[in-house]
């Protein structure tokens, strides 16, 4: 049976079919497809009519374009720079920040739509890096699931065709302050391209901020991870192939950055192509990496080919390497937060402690929540962990999650931080947004649009709030 990888034929549309391509061989292969996915087409179409006819809440609508300049006035004003404004006032107009100021900035309140916030706070709209939000809807169902491709080495394929603006998942990051995501392609040793995305819009079209802003490489370990199912433990195993796939490492970024020499090819590599941007600086290679060998190594890799901006993903073992780290000005994005150490003898709160660590050590730190797709809402009170646990000032946790991946994103420029000029991305909170009891997001914006708070969490609330009368007894 042929076998069709859903971001594959999306790259492969978007890209476009060489011209030599054998008219026959289409033929073919969509001769076969059909052949074989005909009966299986009319058995989903009646399930799916029987299954979900019923079904009738859907996300709400992506929000409207800022029709009139908007104020928000009173509230406390997290810029994201760790700069504070209490009583603050923040004005915008067409999507773009026009004034961010104390209570004595100046603006036309006849043509401006005043909101008062007096008592909330404002905060840029978080970014969470690394997610698959938008890729995966179910996990258990592989329909729903387009975050990888068959095979090792695939710089070619893009995440941004394959993200769904119509996921049921993104809304609800919204309600928690994320205004942002970076759509993470996974699998194999190269994975793809990332890109920046906005979570409100029709499509990726309207959703992306920046497109393939880096290559993800998940760097070989020295030991692999097996769990055992009839006692629960975990061992560590040589991993015997290392060698063999860094050997194959070396020869891509080998041909890749003699390739990326030529101006205008004749015949057009994609995925040398796709490389490209690494040896130039336009893209960030992050490479996936935890034991403190494997980050030196890795980025040793890089560095030794020519790669202008690696970033190390994950870095459980980031606080061993520190030195390291930093000397190399090395930014580093740590994975989900809230876990058990993986060492017997480290501290248990230390994974807490790390992003404060890394921190006053000197090292560029960003928060994800690794490669969780609905979890990543969460993301939040990981930076509000990090605050408590690692006696971190609450205003440098936030930029953990804000200006620090901006920069690192390369889109610092439009978005991190509540400044004149900016994109009018950011979100009115009732209290601390790290703080999982008092972050309620009242209002978000996206490009100055009020995007709709509603989410499937509040329908289902509301639904058996109704049903069971809850709070009317």
């Amino acid at each position: 049976m042929l076998n069709i990888s859903v971001l594959n034929f999306r790259n492969y549309m978007r890209t476009g079919r060489p011209s030599n391509y054998p008219i026959k061989v289409k033929k073919l292969y969509f001769a076969q497809a059909s052949y074989f996915l005909q009966p299986i087409s009319y058995f989903l179409l009646l399930i799916s009519g029987l299954l979900f006819q019923p079904v009738s809440a859907q996300n709400p609508a992506p929000a409207k374009p800022q029709t009139k300049p908007i104020a928000l006035v009173g509230g406390t004003v997290h810029v994201g720079n760790g700069t504070v404004i209490d009583k603050g006032t923040v004005v915008f107009d067409k999507g773009i920040l026009t004034a961010v100021g104390d209570a004595s900035t100046t603006f036309d309140r006849n043509a401006t739509e005043v909101i008062d916030v007096t008592g909330k706070h404002l905060y840029p709209g978080l970014i969470a890096m690394g997610a698959t939000t938008g890729l995966v809807e179910i996990s258990s169902v592989r329909a729903t699931t387009d975050n990888q491709e068959i095979g090792a080495l695939n710089p070619n394929v893009r995440a941004l065709v394959a993200y769904n603006t119509d996921s049921e998942v993104i809304p609800t990051l919204r309600n928690n302050g994320l205004l942002l995501t970076q759509a993470t392609p996974q699998g194999g040793t190269i994975s793809g391209s990332s890109s920046v995305m906005e979570l409100d819009g029709w499509n990726w079209e309207d959703a992306v901020l920046k497109k393939d802003d880096g290559l993800w490489l998940t760097w070989p370990p020295f030991f692999t991870r097996e769990f055992n199912f009839e006692d629960f433990s975990v061992s560590l195993q040589r991993n015997s192939r290392r060698q063999e796939v860094i050997n194959n490492l070396a020869q891509l970024f080998s041909d890749a950055s003699a390739y990326s020499q030529i101006k205008n090819p004749s015949i057009t590599n994609l995925k040398l192509e796709a490389l490209r941007g690494l040896f130039s600086g336009n893209q960030n290679l992050y490479i996936r990496a935890d034991n403190s060998k494997d980050i030196i190594e890795a980025v040793k890799f890089a560095k030794s080919h020519g790669v202008q901006k690696p970033v190390i993903v994950g870095a459980e073992d980031a606080l061993r390497v520190v030195d390291f780290l930093k000397e190399n000005n090395i930014p580093v994005v740590l994975g989900e937060t809230h876990r058990l150490p993986n060492r017997q003898d480290e501290p248990v709160y230390q994974p807490y402690q790390l992003p404060s660590l890394l921190q006053k050590a000197g090292v560029t730190v960003a928060l994800s929540y690794g490669e969780a797709y609905w979890r990543t809402r969460n993301l939040p009170f990981v930076a509000g962990t990090a605050a408590g646990f690692g006696n971190l000032d609450r205003e440098e946790a936030l930029k953990m999650i804000t200006s620090t991946p901006a920069k690192i994103l390369g889109v610092d420029k439009q978005v991190g931080t509540l400044e004149k000029g900016k994109l009018a991305t950011l979100v009115v909170c009732k209290g601390d947004i790290l703080d999982m009891r008092s972050n309620g997001i009242e209002h978000a914006f996206i490009r100055g649009r009020k995007t709709d708070l509603d989410d499937r969490h509040k329908r289902q609330y509301k639904k058996y709030n109704d049903k069971y009368e809850i709070g009317n007894k």
